[in-house]
């Protein structure tokens, strides 16, 4: 049985968007959301700042909060794992982002109904990769069968140490990251939190 999941490794991320481009491009993404996206946090004292970019987006939890809020049935689990939302289901009536606590899903302004990333699940049932892994330049993005011993995400996972995004909140999600300097937690402290997403709104 295959369970898809996604490694992040903050080691070589760039924060170059080249993931949010492709992501935008590939599902016609509004101005203004998005469905993958780089933060960047600083952390330190001048003269000794180090900015850390760390690429965000659905973590498609094996205890998906989202799923359990949905009172229309419209999130539901594909058989490899990924966590989708059937757009005709979807009254917008936003359980499913208040629950969420990535803050992964977003009202798309023209579907008016709730949006968020697939990782991709229309390329990978063909055996293409997700727009994001294949944008990226630097191959911080390793997607995969996480049960499948042979694929490069198991072996990986079996080497690096990996963490998670908020493990407070339980989810168990499938999106790991190799986070050595620890930038994750910044992610939620006051003052340190930027969007570069922002960039792409003015685009």
């Amino acid at each position: 049985m295959t369970r898809y999941g996604m490694l992040i490794d903050l080691n070589t991320c760039i924060g170059c968007h080249a993931c949010s481009v492709a992501c935008k491009n590939e599902f016609d993404v509004p101005l203004g959301v998005f469905r993958d996206t780089v933060k960047y946090v600083e952390d330190g004292v001048y003269p000794n700042v180090t900015r850390h970019f760390i690429p965000v987006l659905c973590n498609h939890c094996e205890d998906a909060p989202c799923l359990n809020a949905c009172p229309t049935d419209a999130i539901t689990r594909k058989p490899t794992g990924e966590v989708v939302i059937e757009e005709g289901d979807c009254n917008l009536n936003r359980f499913c982002m208040a629950a969420c606590p990535y803050d992964a899903i977003y009202e798309d302004p023209q579907t008016h109904t709730a949006s968020k990333c697939t990782l991709c699940d229309h390329r990978t049932a063909e055996g293409v990769q997700p727009a994001c892994v294949e944008a990226c330049p630097t191959n911080c993005r390793i997607f995969g069968d996480l049960d499948d011993p042979e694929s490069e995400i198991a072996q990986r996972m079996q080497t690096t140490d990996t963490t998670v995004w908020k493990p407070e909140a339980h989810t168990r999600p499938k999106v790991f990251y190799v986070d050595p300097k620890y930038a994750l937690p910044l992610i939620a402290t006051d003052g340190v939190q930027v969007d570069t997403d922002a960039d792409l709104k003015e685009s």
